[in-house]
């Protein structure tokens, strides 16, 4: 039988004291449990490093050979609004979806650096022509530029660079993100589309219009990858970059948190920063006492792996090199060099080394049939868009010919050398640009009207500039001839005075009125 004890009681303020304690732990464990489940989530995003293409600028980047140890993640751009037509989207204005084919043979490039195992997303916008949204104001047409390059290119992952006139104007982002929203929604029986938003970015983080696209983002529906910081050109006074760059990014991480805590779908801190990219501009900056080093990029490499960043990029590919003696002014930035001293590919593989995932842009299956179609040797003048390989023809430089299904550019002249076997000499005159695309026939070539230009006369004097016909060819005396055949500069182009008109040439004149 029990016992009463008179005069013990449990007083109101030691049960208070236990509801109290009892709260708190299931308060603590409530944090830890929320804490463990977004650190998880954060950690299945597996990390990776892609680099910027400019896929317009001269001389082009071979991006589509990377070697065995070259960069598989790369990011082209830019896809902005047709200099024709407000609504088609063009390659840096100029190249129309099916002209960057034929012209950059781009589509093919792509083939097969996916076939050696890279990926790709494509950007829009960036800071110079007109961003689609900006000058598309048709809603329906605008959604269908964005979904044509999304299905040509096969895109799992694309690349939003809002900048300059478009970032602010609130209207026209508004209108992108809308028709963003409604691919990805589109998308979602077909597979996944990823978004990334790359914005500029101030020391203390996004500026008040970068903050209000990720927000009309965000209102729009879309689901955000994650918010890509352009950590460049700070104007900062001469400091140091990297104490700037990881104050601007912990602002970002900040404002994420925030925005999602508007949309009611809060994000935990390791989320969060799994939704925060850098973008840093290499070597010299457009701010002339701002440079971005070596060393600053292997801190930033740090940086992102302590954090957990799943995203790093870089401004650009085709920077990722040392300017030789004839760049006049190392602060003056250039578009195939980065100003500052380093090996060939340092800042990529400098950046990529703590980031060894990917990005799978490509069905496997498209991939496996791309290989297939490479593995048939057979050459039919019928299916192949540039002749075939003939080892008594001589090719000047730039003269694509196929060769067992595979497309290749003469970097020189060359005669009797196989596109696929190593040159005797050691240095192989033509460059793989990839395979013959299933249904591709044989590229137009713009034929010379018969009098475009005067026939040839083995007694005329001809000055350098002046064009004749031969044999149905154009041709341009390069200096003073007089008797010498234009068709020797087949056979002996350093040689020959004359040089053969190339197809743009020929297309420009007939397309002049």
């Amino acid at each position: 039988m029990a016992k009463w004890f008179p005069g013990r009681r449990l007083s109101w303020f030691r049960l208070s004291l236990l509801i109290l304690i009892v709260a708190g732990l299931v308060l603590a464990l409530g944090y830890a449990w929320t804490g463990w489940r977004d650190r998880q989530a954060a950690a299945e995003r597996k990390p990776w490093f892609d680099a910027y293409v400019d896929v317009t600028a001269t001389p082009s980047i071979p991006f589509e050979s990377p070697g065995e140890s070259g960069q598989r993640n790369v990011v082209l751009a830019f896809v902005v609004a047709s200099q024709e037509e407000a609504c088609d989207p063009a390659w840096g204005g100029v190249y129309g979806l099916d002209e960057a084919e034929h012209t950059l043979d781009l589509d093919r490039r792509l083939a097969r650096f996916r076939m050696l195992g890279g990926s790709a997303m494509v950007s829009f916008g960036g800071q110079a022509n007109s961003d689609l949204a900006l000058a598309c104001d048709d809603p329906s047409a605008l959604t269908e530029g964005y979904r044509s390059v999304i299905e040509r290119y096969e895109l799992g992952s694309i690349d939003m660079d809002i900048e300059g006139d478009l970032l602010s104007d609130a209207t026209a982002v508004e209108r992108q993100a809308r028709a963003i929203a409604t691919v990805q929604d589109d998308r979602s029986d077909t597979g996944e589309l990823d978004v990334w938003l790359t914005l500029p970015v101030a020391p203390d983080g996004l500026t008040f219009d970068g903050v209000q696209a990720v927000r009309a983002y965000l209102d729009a529906g879309v689901e955000l990858a994650g918010v890509n910081a352009m950590t460049m050109n700070y104007n900062s006074g001469g400091r140091e970059l990297m104490p700037t760059i990881r104050e601007s990014l912990t602002a970002v991480q900040a404002q994420l948190r925030s925005l999602y805590q508007e949309i009611d779908a809060p994000i935990g801190d390791a989320t969060a920063w799994s939704r925060v990219s850098a973008t840093p501009m290499i070597g010299q900056n457009d701010v002339r006492d701002e440079v971005f080093s070596l060393s600053d990029a292997e801190a930033l490499a740090d940086f992102s792996s302590e954090h957990g960043m799943t995203r790093m990029s870089m401004w650009s590919l085709n920077r990722d090199d040392e300017c030789d003696e004839n760049w006049p002014d190392p602060k003056q930035v250039s578009d195939s060099c980065s100003g500052v001293a380093q090996e060939s590919g340092a800042f990529s593989k400098t950046l990529r080394e703590q980031r060894p995932g990917g990005i799978t842009q490509i069905a496997e299956e498209a991939v496996e049939h791309l290989v297939e179609e490479s593995e048939r040797t057979e050459d039919d003048p019928e299916t192949s868009p540039y002749p075939i390989w003939d080892v008594d023809v001589a090719y000047p430089a730039e003269t694509k010919v196929v060769w067992h299904r595979s497309v290749y550019e003469a970097k020189w002249w060359t005669q009797g050398d196989q596109p696929d076997q190593p040159a005797e000499s050691g240095a192989q005159p033509w460059r793989l640009l990839g395979p013959v695309l299933p249904g591709e026939k044989p590229v137009e070539r713009p034929q010379l009207p018969a009098d475009a230009y005067p026939a040839w006369q083995k007694g005329e004097e001809y000055r350098r500039g002046a064009r004749v016909i031969f044999d149905g060819t154009g041709y341009e005396a390069k200096w003073w001839t007089q008797g010498d055949s234009p068709d020797a500069s087949l056979v002996q182009p350093q040689e020959s005075p004359w040089r053969q008109l190339t197809d743009e040439e020929v297309a420009a004149l007939l397309a002049t009125p």
